[in-house]
């Protein structure tokens, strides 16, 4: 069970929205890749950094820092979105050493795409399904879609997509605890590996994941209540470990073949 620091990007700094609201972030930082050697310091697995800037132009901008992040930390994975809607994109990440890539908007009003990623780059492509009250969200979070999750989710069955990223965007940045339930149904519902994210705020997160790592739960993204300094990473991911038998510290990264 993996404990996934969040890095989001937004003007060059390090920052975090509040229920996702671009109007409405809080900035920790003006350097994303000392705010990602301190994670990897504190005990990081794998880093979860997001584009948001890329997000809003439907393109990557803050591709060399990402690229710097990567470099830094060669044997820690980086799961990587914000814009990501070409295949360009997607081979320059893929390329620069990303070990996931993250596909959100793309996947929900073209589902072929993600298909053919997949094809290319097998066992490297996530998808991203972020919901305000039910409804998926797109375009950086300003457009809605009547579809639901559980629908695009199952639209890639047996494609080797590596992982559904599910956050429920009014739980985000709230610190007002995980989804559980949602996270729980969806995890029912597919085959695909589910990791959660929006409000993750504490060790009983920590404990409800844990719980349901029979279920396909692979881990949650946590943002501001590490900023905040309400929740030690350490801590976090000495509490997964215990309750799911892994007390390797490296075990949780996997070399690609």
């Amino acid at each position: 069970m993996l404990i996934i620091p969040a890095i989001d990007i937004k003007g060059g700094q390090c920052v975090r929205l509040t229920q996702g609201r671009m109007d409405a972030a809080t900035v920790y930082g003006d350097d994303p890749a000392a705010m990602a050697a301190h994670w990897v310091q504190a005990g990081a697995r794998r880093l979860h950094i997001v584009d948001l800037d890329g997000a809003l132009q439907g393109r990557p901008v803050h591709t060399e820092t990402v690229r710097t992040i990567i470099a830094s930390h060669p044997k820690i994975p980086v799961q990587i979105g914000g814009g990501i809607r070409s295949r360009e994109s997607i081979a320059t990440y893929i390329e620069a050493g990303a070990r996931y890539v993250i596909i959100g908007t793309r996947a929900i009003t073209d589902p072929q795409f993600v298909t053919s990623a997949c094809r290319e780059f097998p066992d490297r492509i996530m998808v991203g399904l972020d919901t305000r009250d039910g409804q998926l969200a797109t375009d950086g979070w300003v457009n809605m879609s009547r579809q639901s999750v559980t629908e695009v989710a199952r639209r890639f069955a047996d494609q080797r997509v590596a992982a559904i990223i599910f956050t429920d965007i009014r739980r985000d940045g709230m610190m007002g605890r995980l989804n559980i339930d949602a996270t729980r149904a969806l995890c029912a519902d597919i085959d695909i590996p589910v990791i959660a994210s929006g409000g993750l705020c504490g060790l009983d997160d920590v404990q409800d994941l844990c719980q349901m790592r029979n279920d396909g739960i692979q881990g949650g993204i946590i943002g501001r209540a590490l900023y905040e300094g309400v929740v030690d990473l350490g801590a976090a991911q000495t509490l997964a470990d215990q309750l799911t038998g892994n007390h390797a510290a490296g075990q949780a990264y996997h070399p690609l073949p």
